[in-house]
């Protein structure tokens, strides 16, 4: 697991806030943005699928009844468990699938993420999703956080796009494609972008939800 240096985060986004007014307006309201990352593995997989499509605040729940279940989150424990005791944690059919259907490409070796930590960044994307289980989002966020490769991006992240267009006073929304279209003048700091529209997003949740003084 690697992550990007204070230093060459702070040069990328300054690059960044000359190439979008969005960005700029981001990197202004909080800095250089805290880079998220995690060990690669199974566990950080799992909890990816397990949080997709839900809010966090029911995926955090399910999530936290999966680890209690399971205890470490490995291919073999995932494997050795019983699919239906898995529902009972509030995993719908399809995830609990998708999580066999990436444990057996681990244990079989077919995905190898030590492998994928390793590699460019087309040969990591074609070895995830070639997994079933495993889409474009998905793979893109392991790129991001546990390889620290700072042009990953997940196109189609809702959160990005919306937070993109606050920042843009754009009145609608761009679609996936457009959107897409737009992050390739960010190149080769797609994911610094991500992570710069991710930060101006907590933080204007975190500020909407803080007590009222008074």
């Amino acid at each position: 697991m690697t992550a990007p240096t204070k230093r060459t985060l702070k040069a990328a986004c300054e690059r960044l806030a000359t190439t979008d007014k969005a960005l700029a307006r981001a990197y202004e309201a909080i800095g250089v943005p805290v880079w998220r990352s995690s060990p690669p593995g199974y566990g950080m997989l799992a909890r990816m699928i397990a949080y997709q499509q839900i809010t966090t605040k029911a995926a955090g729940t399910i999530w936290g009844r999966v680890e209690d279940f399971l205890g470490d989150v490995t291919a073999e424990a995932v494997l050795e468990a019983d699919p239906e005791a898995l529902r009972a944690c509030g995993l719908s059919r399809p995830k609990v699938s998708h999580l066999t259907s990436i444990a057996e490409a681990m244990v079989s070796g077919e995905l190898n993420l030590t492998r994928v930590c390793a590699a460019d960044l087309d040969s990591a994307r074609r070895e995830l999703i070639s997994v079933r289980g495993i889409g474009p989002w998905t793979a893109e966020l392991f790129l991001l956080h546990a390889v620290g490769a700072m042009d990953a991006f997940p196109t189609a992240d809702v959160g990005l796009m919306e937070a993109h267009k606050q920042l843009g006073r754009y009145k609608i929304r761009m679609e996936s494609k457009a959107f897409t279209s737009h992050a390739e003048r960010w190149r080769p700091h797609r994911g610094v972008a991500a992570h710069l529209l991710w930060g101006w997003l907590n933080a204007e949740r975190a500020r909407d939800t803080a007590p009222k003084a008074g």
